[in-house]
């Protein structure tokens, strides 16, 4: 049974998708052109939109738990709506899909907040400040920039 979704996250930078995944004990593999998912489609969860049954597993990266063959993985995959940039697609169901969401997060946010924080950090140095990340008692992150 398959349950492929995309996590609600604009991603234009490859960089700093990567950096997130590090600070996630993830890794983002380039080129990989497929991802670990149930494998096919059982039609009885929506397809992410744009997609269809053929795409699935499909994809330009993947993100992998280091060292770990069994899980599902996360698709990197270009956007279909014409937009620069790529969607991640997974399959978050059973066991396999339980192993990525721990590491990702409760509706990705883990993910969603790590690639915030490093695409603004990343962007922020490139126009010459420097960066204090302080992260707060209630879990959010906050970003000092300063010349």
């Amino acid at each position: 049974m398959s349950h492929v979704a995309t996590i609600e996250v604009q991603v234009r930078d490859l960089d700093s998708l990567s950096d997130a995944c590090k600070r996630l004990r993830l890794e983002l593999v380039r080129s990989q052109t497929t991802y670990r998912w149930w494998g096919t489609s059982q039609g009885d969860y929506p397809l992410p939109e744009g997609f269809t049954a053929e795409d699935l597993g499909k994809c330009e990266h993947a993100i992998t738990i280091p060292g770990n063959d069994r899980c599902f993985e996360i698709g990197v995959v270009r956007r279909r709506d014409g937009k620069a940039g790529w969607n991640l697609l997974w399959d978050f169901f059973g066991h396999r899909g339980q192993m990525m969401s721990d590491r990702v997060g409760k509706q990705e946010e883990k993910l969603k907040q790590a690639y915030a924080v490093c695409a603004a950090k990343r962007q922020a140095q490139r126009q010459g400040f420097r960066v204090l990340e302080q992260r707060l008692s209630d879990g959010r992150i906050k970003l000092v920039c300063s010349k």
